[in-house]
C-alpha cells in the first residue's frame, strides 16, 4: 500500500527561531471532544468554557511551558474540545537570536523552537495522562504584519461562539 504524501505545513526557507508571533493549533487524536465543553450562559451570544479533566491537565501546562521558556510567551490560547489554538512570540536573546533552553541543540525547520514548545508540551500532558491523545502533527502559521496578527487574535476569541453556534443543534 502506497501512503499519501503529507503536503509540508512550514514555509520553506524559513527560520522558525527568528523573532514573531506564531499560530499553532494542536489536536487531539480522532477528534475526540475531551478537553473542554462548550457550554451557554446567561448572555447570549456568549458561550464559556468548561474544562474536562485533560483540558484542566494542559491548561496548567500552557501556563508551566509560559514560565519554561523565557523566550517564548503564550500571548493568547483557547482550549476547545478537541483542539488548542495558541499564539505565541518568540523574542531574542541580547545577542539577537533565540536562546533555546539548551544551547547545544541546532534550531532548524524540522527542529524549531515552536517544533520544540510542542514537543515538550505534548510530552508533559501525555506523561499526565498516561496515554497520548495527541495527534502526531500540529498547524502553525506565521504571522506575517499586524492584519494578520489581529485576525488570529480574534479567530481565537471567537471561537467558541464559532463552535457553540456549529454545534448548537447537536
Amino acid at each position: 500500500m502506497k501512503l499519501k504524501l503529507r503536503k509540508p505545513n512550514r514555509l520553506e526557507n524559513y527560520d522558525y527561531s527568528q523573532n514573531g508571533a506564531y499560530f499553532i493549533t494542536i489536536c487531539v487524536k480522532d477528534r475526540k471532544p475531551i478537553l473542554s465543553k462548550i457550554v451557554g450562559t446567561d448572555v447570549p451570544d456568549c458561550p464559556r468554557i468548561l474544562l474536562l479533566p485533560y483540558g484542566e491537565i494542559a491548561d496548567k501546562y500552557i501556563h508551566q511551558l509560559n514560565n519554561f521558556y523565557e523566550h517564548i510567551s503564550v500571548i493568547k490560547y483557547v482550549i476547545m474540545p478537541d483542539h488548542i489554538h495558541l499564539l505565541l512570540s518568540i523574542s531574542s536573546g541580547q545577542s539577537g537570536t533565540p536562546v533555546p533552553t539548551d544551547s547545544n541543540i541546532i534550531i532548524n525547520n524540522k527542529n524549531s523552537i515552536i517544533a520544540k514548545f510542542v514537543s515538550t508540551f505534548k510530552r508533559f500532558c501525555n506523561k499526565e495522562y498516561d496515554n497520548n491523545i495527541w495527534q502526531p502533527r500540529y498547524y502553525d502559521h506565521v504571522i506575517r504584519n499586524q492584519d494578520d496578527y489581529n485576525e488570529i487574535f480574534q479567530y481565537i476569541d471567537n471561537n467558541t461562539k464559532k463552535w457553540a453556534l456549529k454545534n448548537q443543534d447537536d
